[in-house]
């Protein structure tokens, strides 16, 4: 573990230990290949697929306004996906390209976030290497560090491990000190429920399993407290450097257990069905805005110091 990664750069200081919910959220993108694309995404209003130059002046505007810190997630071309997600860890993935571009013009000023999974890079959708229709935790390993060290040689502050596979926190800390990633920082989504609030994310990234589901890996939402401490304390013993909780809303409780039983920082991810339910429920910003104030206002009491939701941009507008 090292405990400077979260005091790296100014703009992970800020996010990490800005004590404000302002300073907190993260922004989620979708990126994908081409040029001059920005497409609705329909199950979530106000999001959209992007290429990397609309991608670049979206978050060159959101910088304007203050909000600093962006996760991406990498929408696949169908051609280039595979039993193995191979091509996710290739340098030239719009991904990777937005990467280095983000961190070429805004240097340590901008905290930027990669989801490190295989669901988006496998033909058949599931997140991880699959045997006889069951996903092998161990040779999944093998491609979750095949990713990561890409992303963290593009430039990544922080790789999210969304996963939930078992040892895969140890084995990138292990992977990025071998090989000198001493700054890449590993936010770990610890305590992922199989949730049924995941339906709008899935239909953005393209990345909905096409056969099973994912609950031998993901978390039942019936579990107790016990296990939901075992899984965050695990993961901050493998070093992980934020302890992530997800979905937001419904599990409010495990976060303030969570939050109280761990040393190191704590995410919440406030997830795209939740996002769908407000947007859907009232088109008057204003009123709207009072909401969204609402729930933020709960992560951070609950014990939230870092938020990705997809109202970050739309809070910092209004506010």
């Amino acid at each position: 573990m090292r405990p400077r990664i979260n005091r790296w750069t100014p703009a992970r200081r800020n996010l990490i230990f800005g004590n404000s919910i302002k300073s907190s959220l993260v922004q989620p993108h979708f990126v994908v290949s081409g040029e001059n694309i920005d497409t609705q995404i329909s199950g979530m209003p106000g999001i959209n697929r992007q290429s990397v130059d609309i991608l670049i002046e979206t978050i060159e505007k959101d910088m304007q306004i203050g909000l600093t810190s962006h996760m991406l997630f990498l929408v696949m071309d169908e051609k280039y996906r595979d039993r193995n997600a191979s091509y996710a860890s290739n340098m030239e993935t719009p991904l990777h390209v937005a990467v280095k571009q983000l961190k070429e013009k805004f240097g340590n000023e901008i905290v930027v976030m990669t989801d490190v999974c295989l669901c988006t890079g496998t033909d058949h959708g599931h997140c991880g290497i699959v045997i006889e229709n069951e996903i092998n935790n161990d040779l999944t390993l093998d491609e979750l560090l095949r990713i990561g060290v890409s992303h963290a040689e593009a430039g990544a502050d922080y790789v999210a491990t969304s996963d939930m596979m078992d040892g895969r926190v140890r084995a990138m800390r292990k992977k990025f000190e071998e090989l000198g990633f001493h700054s890449t920082g590993i936010l770990s989504y610890s305590v992922k429920y199989a949730s049924s609030f995941y339906g709008p994310f899935r239909e953005a990234a393209e990345s909905s399993p096409k056969f099973g589901d994912r609950r031998s890996h993901q978390m039942d939402f019936r579990s107790g407290y016990s296990e939901a401490i075992m899984e965050a304390k695990i993961d901050q013993e493998e070093g992980a450097d934020i302890i992530m909780i997800k979905p937001g809303l419904p599990y409010l409780d495990v976060l303030r257990k969570i939050s109280d039983e761990v040393t190191r920082p704590t995410a919440v991810y406030n997830v795209s069905g939740e996002y769908a339910m407000v947007m859907n429920s009232n088109n008057k910003k204003g009123e709207r805005g009072k909401m969204i104030i609402e729930i933020l206002q709960a992560f951070r009491r609950a014990g939230a110091d870092v938020i990705v939701t997809y109202h970050a941009r739309e809070f910092m507008q209004e506010e």
